[in-house]
C-alpha cells in the first residue's frame, strides 16, 4: 500500500519547478481492491454517459460545444474540473508541507488568471466565437495565417499536456493493476478516444464535472478532519504546525521558496496568463448560451477553484500535524516515504484508511481522464474546425466533411498519445506543463486579447508578433537549466532562467506592436477599420458567424 500510495504522487510533478523525473522501472504491486472498485465504477459511470451524449450528438455545433446547452453552473463545474489537476492537489499541498506560507504562491499564480478571463475574455469570446478561440482572433484579420498561428499554438499545447498526462495515468494504472506500463497507457489512449469520439463536448462536459465533484468532495472531507483534529481553530492548527515542523515560525513568513526573482517572475506571468491561453479552457465558453451564462461560467469556476486551493493549504497544514509526526509514514532515515509529495497522499490515509485512499486513487485517475478528454477535444477541432475547414477548405467545408475530419483526428491524437507516452516513459519531463503555460502566454494570449481591444493590430503584427512569442519560448526552455543542463547533460545553461514567460510575452507584445503600427498596406487599413465595426458587434453580442467576412 506504502508503494502504491508513493507512486500516485508522482503525478503531482509536472506542475512544479523542483519535481524530479517521472520516470524509472515502476514494480508491480499487489492490488488494492478498494481503488479498482471505485476506479472501475468511475469508467463504468463515464462509458454510460458517453453512450448517453452519442444519442445527442447530431451535429457539429453538438460535437464541438455540446450545442450551446451546458448551463453556467455546470460549465462552471466543468471548467474547475477541467483546471484542478491531481498536479494542483498533491503539488501544491506538498509545497505547503515543506515550506508553509509560501505555498500558497503556486495556487495565486494560478487563480489570478480567472478574473482576467472573467473581465476581459469570456463576454466577447462567447459573442464573437463559434467553436474555438481561433474564430475570434480571425474575426476581423485575414483567415488563413491568423488560423494557422492559433491552429499550431494550441496543438503544441494539446501536446505538451497529453506526454505528461499519459505519462502520470500509465503509472497509476500500472500499479492499481499490476499491468504493463505500455499496456496502462494504451487502456488511458482508448478510454480518451472513447469519451471524444463518441460522445463529443457532451460526453467530456459531464466526465469533466463527475471528476470535479469527486475531487472537491475528497479535498473537503480531508480539511474537514483536519480541522475536526484542532477543534476547528485556525490559530491552533498555525501553532501546532509551527511546533512540530523543522523550520519552525518561518514557514509562516513569506520569502523562503522563490531564490531566482526572474524566474519566479516568469513563472507567475505563465500561470496568470497563460490560463487565459489555454485551447481546451477557451473552447468551454462556446458550451454556454450566451454572453451572461459564459460570465457566471467564470464567476462558478473561480469560486469553486478557490475553494479547492484554500483546501490545499488547509490539507497541507493537517500534514504538518498528522503525517510528520507519525513514524508509519516514515522510513529509517525519517524521511517522509516516496518524498515530501506524499504529503496529501498520506493525509488521506492517515485521516480515512485504506478505504480512502483507494477513493484518492480513483479520484487522481478521473482527473486525468477528464483533462486529457478536454485535450483532446481541443486539439481536433482546431485541425478540423480551424486549419480542415477554413484553411485548406477556405471555409466550404461540409459540416459532415469536418465531423468526419475531426473524427479522424480524434484517432489519430489517441495513438500519437499513446506513442508519446511510450516513449517518454523514462524521460524528465517536468517541464513540460510550465512550458505549455508559457506558450499559451506567449502566443495565444497576445492574440487573443489584442484581436478583441486593440484597433491597429493588423495580420502582419499578429503574426510575426504571435510566431516570435511561441518560437522564443521554445528555444528559451531548452536552452534554460532544465532541458540544455538536466536532459542534454551540459555543464551550464545558455539562457540561465528556469521559464521564458516574461522574456517571450514581452517579446510577442513588442513584435505585435511593431509589425502592427508600421504597416501601411491597404489590407492593414481594411483591418483596422474593420475593428470599429466588429468591436459594435461584439458588444450587442452578434456573433463572427453572422459576419459576411467570416
Amino acid at each position: 500500500m506504502k508503494r502504491l500510495i508513493s507512486v500516485i504522487t508522482l503525478l503531482a510533478l509536472p506542475n512544479l519547478s523542483q519535481a524530479d523525473a517521472i520516470g524509472g522501472a515502476v514494480q508491480r504491486q499487489p492490488l488494492n481492491i478498494q481503488a479498482i472498485i471505485m476506479f472501475l465504477l468511475f469508467v463504468g459511470a463515464t462509458l454510460y454517459i458517453t453512450y448517453w451524449a452519442s444519442k445527442r450528438t447530431r451535429s457539429r455545433g453538438d460535437y464541438y460545444t455540446a450545442g450551446g446547452r451546458i448551463t453556467g453552473f455546470q460549465n462552471g463545474l466543468a471548467i474547475a474540473g477541467d483546471f484542478m489537476s491531481a498536479a494542483s492537489f498533491l503539488g501544491i499541498s506538498a509545497l505547503v508541507y515543506t515550506s508553509g506560507y509560501d505555498g500558497l504562491i503556486y495556487s495565486i499564480g494560478f487563480l489570478i488568471g480567472w478574473p482576467i478571463i472573467l473581465f476581459l475574455i469570456a463576454e466577447r469570446l462567447r459573442n464573437l466565437g463559434r467553436y474555438t478561440f481561433a474564430d475570434v482572433a480571425s474575426y476581423r484579420l485575414k483567415q488563413k495565417p491568423i488560423r494557422t498561428l492559433s491552429a499550431c499554438g494550441s496543438l503544441v499545447v494539446v501536446a505538451l499536456y497529453l506526454i505528461a498526462q499519459m505519462v502520470g495515468a500509465g503509472k497509476l494504472i500500472q500499479l492499481l493493476f499490476g499491468l504493463n506500463y505500455h499496456v496502462a497507457v494504451i487502456l488511458v489512449g482508448i478510454l480518451m478516444v472513447l469519451y471524444v469520439l463518441f460522445g463529443g463536448m457532451l460526453a467530456t462536459t459531464w466526465v469533466q464535472i463527475i471528476k470535479a465533484v469527486l475531487l472537491l468532495a475528497g479535498a473537503s472531507f480531508m480539511a474537514l478532519m483536519v480541522m475536526k483534529s484542532v477543534n476547528f481553530d485556525f490559530n491552533v492548527l498555525f501553532a501546532e504546525a509551527v511546533k512540530v515542523h523543522p523550520k519552525g515560525l518561518a514557514i509562516m513568513s513569506p520569502g523562503g521558496l522563490v531564490s531566482d526573482p526572474i524566474s519566479a517572475l516568469s513563472l507567475g506571468l505563465a500561470l496568470m496568463f497563460g490560463t487565459a491561453g489555454l485551447p481546451h479552457i477557451l473552447m468551454r465558453f462556446f458550451t454556454v448560451s450566451d454572453a451572461k451564462e459564459a460570465r457566471k461560467s467564470v464567476f462558478y469556476a473561480t469560486g469553486f477553484i478557490g475553494y479547492f486551493y484554500i483546501l490545499t493549504f488547509i490539507i497541507g497544514f493537517g500534514a504538518i500535524l498528522l503525517v510528520s509526526a507519525n513514524p508509519a509514514f516514515k522510513d529509517a532515515s525519517g524521511a517522509l516515504l516516496g518524498g515530501n509529495n506524499m504529503a496529501a497522499v498520506h493525509l488521506a490515509n492517515a485521516v480515512g484508511g485504506n478505504f480512502f485512499l483507494g477513493f484518492i486513487s480513483a479520484v487522481a485517475f478521473a482527473t486525468i481522464l477528464a483533462v486529457v478528454a478536454g485535450l483532446t477535444l481541443a486539439g481536433a477541432s482546431a485541425v478540423s474546425h480551424d486549419l480542415y475547414a477554413n484553411v485548406i477548405k477556405n471555409g466550404k467545408a461540409t459540416e459532415r466533411d469536418e465531423l468526419k475530419v475531426s473524427k479522424i483526428t480524434v484517432l489519430l491524437l489517441g495513438v500519437v498519445a499513446i506513442a508519446l507516452g511510450i516513449l517518454f516513459e523514462k524521460q524528465n519531463i517536468a517541464f513540460m506543463v510550465g512550458l505549455a503555460f508559457s506558450i499559451a502566454a506567449s502566443c495565444n494570449f497576445p492574440i487573443i486579447i489584442l484581436s478583441m481591444y486593440w484597433s491597429r493590430l493588423t495580420t502582419r503584427g499578429a503574426m510575426i508578433g504571435g510566431w516570435l512569442g511561441l518560437l522564443t519560448a521554445v528555444i528559451l526552455m531548452i536552452l534554460g537549466p532544465t532541458i540544455w543542463v538536466q536532459i542534454l547533460g551540459h555543464a551550464k545553461p545558455i539562457y540561465p532562467y528556469e521559464y521564458p514567460a516574461l522574456f517571450s510575452m514581452l517579446i510577442a507584445f513588442v513584435g505585435t506592436w511593431l509589425f502592427s503600427v508600421t504597416d501601411s498596406s491597404l489590407a492593414g487599413q481594411q483591418e483596422r477599420e474593420r475593428f470599429r465595426s466588429q468591436f459594435v458587434r461584439s458588444q450587442t453580442g452578434l456573433g463572427i458567424s453572422q459576419s459576411a467576412n467570416h
